[in-house]
């Protein structure tokens, strides 16, 4: 595994208004057992201390600001900057656990692998000063998934944090969308699926994840999370028809993934969002089970509310 203590890494920090956490998310970086590693954290027009916090590691880092134009511009910039062959990106409030790197390192290249991703803690800053951690927990992601792509479009995917990514494929479909306001990680990940990245999971915890109050436009919006997230499976629909690989099981994929969003969010949406939803996921369900009838020549009628109420 020479070559693989000998590539380059960048890891890219957007940061806009984390003076509270953007040190420790640095140090979580110098502190990594890798050693050849670049860290490039990207100041978007903060307003608070996080430009002073950064200009502390003048020498140890690389980093710029600028104008807010927000976290997914950030993002695209030091990917712009980055000269390594791997890219890690680090939000400015989360931090890396100290072997994250290395591992994937070493597993992305015995695997000869383009994405390995690991377990993310959520890490629960309450009301009273006490820190609760807990393991995030999306079904379809743990293991080796028969099939990636369906499993992100169900049931969303892990923060930035828990990937290491080859470069290379983040160019080839053109870095991150920078017209999203939520939901853009699982949009660069369903477009790199979708685009036939080879992912790997590794186990065992990468990073933190904090959850602290109504900080980010997924924690105060809902209806802009959700919205966001309708916008990406759009986009991953369109992909998939214009490849002419909207199969059955994408289909079935894209209603479970809108029925999720629906049953999540019931309480937090307006009822005429959360109903269209699940209108959504029953127009789609209903196309899946026409076509999954057709191709075994079987006609019956069938009660497709019914049938939508069994998709666990």
């Amino acid at each position: 595994m020479l070559h693989a203590q000998r590539t380059l890494v960048s890891i890219i920090i957007p940061c806009f208004n984390a003076a509270q956490w953007i040190e420790e998310a640095i140090e979580s970086c110098l502190s990594q057992t890798y050693p050849h590693r670049e860290i490039i954290v990207i100041d978007d027009g903060s307003t608070d201390n996080s430009l002073e916090v950064i200009q502390r590691y003048y020498g140890q880092i690389t980093w710029e600001t600028g104008e807010n134009r927000g976290g997914n511009a950030a993002r695209n910039r030091g990917l712009e900057l980055a000269k390594g062959d791997y890219i890690q990106y680090l939000d400015a409030d989360d931090f890396l656990l100290p072997d994250k790197i290395a591992q994937q390192v070493q597993h992305l290249e015995a695997t000869r692998t383009d994405i390995v991703y690991g377990d993310i803690q959520y890490q629960h800053h309450l009301p009273n000063g006490h820190i609760r951690r807990e393991p995030m927990i999306l079904p379809g992601l743990v293991g080796q998934p028969d099939n990636i792509l369906k499993a992100l479009i169900m049931y969303g995917c892990f923060p930035p944090s828990a990937y290491l990514f080859r470069k290379s494929i983040l160019e080839n479909i053109g870095g991150w969308d920078e017209e999203l306001k939520a939901g853009q990680d699982r949009d660069l990940l369903l477009r790199l699926a979708i685009q036939g990245a080879k992912f790997r999971y590794q186990a065992g915890d990468v990073a933190i994840y904090r959850r602290y109050g109504n900080v980010t436009v997924s924690t105060a919006n809902k209806t802009c999370l959700v919205l966001s997230f309708c916008r990406v499976l759009e986009k991953a629909t369109a992909q998939l028809s214009a490849q002419n690989r909207l199969s059955s099981k994408y289909l079935y994929a894209l209603a479970k993934g809108y029925k999720v969003m629906a049953m999540q969010y019931q309480a937090e949406i307006s009822p005429p969002l959360y109903f269209w939803l699940l209108e959504k996921s029953l127009i789609l369900f209903t196309k899946f089970a026409i076509r999954k009838a057709k191709m075994r020549e079987n006609y019956a009628p069938f009660n497709a509310l019914s049938l939508l109420n069994s998709m666990a």
